[in-house]
């Protein structure tokens, strides 16, 4: 899932006003990967978008990388 974890990492540092505060924890299970997601607080907004479509989108995209693994990706915004 380190496919994953980069292209989350890409978008998300392309996004917010603190780059280096993004952090990406990785919790392998049998059939899913949890990616944990925490940014700087003053960036979760930018990082969830307005109504939740950037977050959306992003859940999105990561469900193409995982259809290609047979394994379900979640992606968790930490605050």
């Amino acid at each position: 899932m380190d496919k994953a974890k980069e292209f989350v990492e890409g978008i998300v540092r392309s996004i917010v006003d603190h780059p280096e505060d993004v952090k990406i924890k990785v919790v392998e299970g049998e059939k899913s990967t949890i990616l944990e997601l925490k940014v700087n607080p003053e960036d979760v907004s930018k990082v969830i978008g307005k109504g939740g479509r950037i977050a959306r989108a992003i859940r999105t995209l990561i469900g193409v990388i995982a259809g290609r693994s047979n394994k379900r990706i979640i992606l968790e915004i930490l605050e």
